[in-house]
């Protein structure tokens, strides 16, 4: 049989029209539609799907009611091949794809568009410019060439294959939305912050907590703006550089306690407040826009609405409709276990394989039986602690997991080298042209969803390093993660049980309540399946904290 069986493409021509071939010559012949559903119900079932942009196509899709089981997106492709190629920065559209093609001037890629409150459909309604069918073929064929010229072909065919399918997971659970209480929302503002006033301004918990900062003053503080704040303690003879938590709450001064108070609940009144919940939720539902990839580890970010940080105490808004239940599950010590199946440690690798909490296990090789500096040494491993009690206990660790502690050290090294790193599956770190700072992921600090690029610099070879130790298991678990979002999509098939939210190392299924139990199994089994599937045949196990309950809160 041809690889090509079962494989269509669909563009769309510049008129409106769309256009559908089979990539086998001898399966069947070209079709013209005016809407790309008729194309997807005109094809044997099963069919993946060809085409320039998840994004851009499938939302329609499911608004005419038509789903596909499986796609090819070549333009996530070309992001992940122009990266595994160390061309990072050029442009990834099909358009920029067929250029180079063909020797054209490489149109750059449009700016992508914030989403706006209220509609919600910046992302997934976005129009990228067509490219013609035979184009986005040729497009397809020259990438198949490129899988095999990679590193791992199986492991990037793999890769793109999983991320193209929660490009598919990410617009069915914008569709379906994450069940929103606004009532219960409502209530819980006004219980935190008290009553708004007529006219705006702040509510009355924090107009009490300002008041109170002020006093502590003696003047007049606005502590919404940082800027005041550093003044106000300055003139108190208190250097600050920043009003972050960790800096003031040691602070010997009566403003530090209503200063704390205030910063958190501005904090939910200001990302989580009456405006969000009017912008946001729509007929019980809350439609974040989730992108697969969109961070330079893979891991996910959402375009707008701060899904991804959702405090617990909102979370007592999230509600089960009647009758149904969310089942959430949290996978259990995720990267460390990563890291056993990558580094192939056998040690590492059976301990990550037993029936018990990770850190505890650990904690008997070498730890004493003490699981606090069990879960240090682990971590400080991954993020590459290498100072005080950290490295003590990193050292107790490379003697007990001496290829899995050597497998971060090689990345790190690489990183500080300025050599490409890569995760299991194949997506690439950036040289350090493009590599992060100190602050973190990409230097975005972790309270911001924003999309990644290699505008963010660092010649500072240590922080590279650090970020490459990291990048490679926390990467790793990204692509394990794509696998079991598409592996449960799969296991969900025919029941009436919706994905409705990821993030990293948790998802939320929406479903009947007698649908649950079958729902928890399939979660547990499609984690099974994922680092089979990523990973081969190792004794690590992935295991899942789920919890049945009807609100979110109630999971934690």
């Amino acid at each position: 049989m041809s690889e090509n069986a079962g494989r269509w493409a669909l563009a769309e021509d510049g008129d409106g029209a769309w256009h559908a071939a089979p990539t086998d010559p001898a399966a069947g012949g070209r079709i013209t539609v005016r809407h790309p559903a008729e194309a997807i119900r005109t094809a044997p079932p099963g069919t993946r799907w060809i085409w320039q942009s998840t994004a851009a196509v499938y939302p329609r899709l499911l608004a005419a009611g038509a789903r596909v089981d499986r796609c090819y997106d070549v333009e996530d492709a070309e992001l992940l091949l122009l990266g595994h190629e160390g061309r990072f920065g050029e442009p990834r559209s099909a358009a920029a794809a067929w250029a180079r093609l063909t020797g054209a001037p490489v149109p750059p890629d449009p700016p992508q568009r914030a989403a706006e409150p209220g509609t919600q459909d910046s992302l997934f309604d976005a129009r990228p410019a067509p490219v013609p069918l035979d184009a986005l073929l040729a497009v397809h064929a020259d990438q198949a060439k490129r899988l095999d010229a990679t590193a791992h072909p199986d492991r990037m065919r793999l890769l793109t294959a999983s991320e193209s399918a929660a490009f598919l997971v990410a617009a069915e659970m914008h569709r379906a939305g994450l069940p929103w209480r606004a009532d219960v929302h409502r209530a819980l503002l006004t219980e935190l912050l008290g009553e708004r006033y007529a006219g705006g301004g702040e509510p009355r918990r924090l107009a009490e907590l300002a008041d109170r900062i002020s006093a502590a003053f003696g003047r007049r503080v606005r502590p919404g703006l940082p800027a005041d704040v550093v003044k106000a303690f300055a003139e108190a003879g208190i250097k600050l550089k920043s009003t972050r938590r960790w800096e003031i709450q040691e602070l010997d001064h009566p403003a530090v306690e209503p200063l704390l108070a205030y910063k958190k609940l501005y904090r939910i009144y200001t990302a989580h407040g009456w405006s969000w919940l009017a912008d946001w939720v729509h007929e019980g539902r809350f439609r974040p826009e989730f992108i697969p990839g969109g961070t330079l580890t893979g891991r996910w970010v959402t375009n707008g609405g701060g899904a991804l940080q959702i405090p617990k105490v909102i979370r007592r808004a999230v509600v089960a409709d009647p009758g149904w239940r969310l089942v959430v599950a949290d996978a259990d010590q995720m990267e460390p276990r990563v890291l056993a199946a990558i580094s192939r440690d056998p040690a590492f690798m059976e301990v990550a394989g037993r029936p018990e909490d990770l850190y505890t296990a650990v904690s008997r090789q070498g730890f004493s039986g003490d699981r606090d500096k069990a879960k240090i040494a682990v971590l400080g491993a991954v993020y590459g602690q290498t100072s005080g009690d950290g490295l003590k206990n990193l050292a107790a660790l490379r003697r007990r997991f001496p290829r899995a502690v050597a497998y971060v050290d090689e990345a790190a090294k690489a990183g500080e080298e300025g050599r490409l790193v890569r995760t299991w599956l194949g997506r690439t770190c950036p040289p350090p042209a493009g590599a992060p700072d100190e602050e973190g992921e990409a230097g975005i600090p972790q309270d911001q969803e924003e999309r990644w690029t290699p505008s963010y610099a660092s010649t500072n070879t240590r922080a590279r390093g650090r970020f490459t130790r990291n990048f490679v298991v926390q990467g790793s678990a990204a692509d394990w993660a794509l696998l079991l979002l598409a592996a449960l999509r799969q296991a969900l098939a025919g029941m009436r049980a919706e994905l409705v939210f990821f993030q990293h190392d948790e998802v939320i299924v929406h479903c009947p309540a007698e649908e649950a139990e079958a729902v928890a199994e399939a979660i547990r089994r499609a984690g099974d399946r994922a680092g089979r599937i990523a990973f081969g045949d190792t004794p690590v196990r992935f295991p899942f904290t789920t919890a049945v309950v009807e609100c979110y809160a109630d999971a934690k």
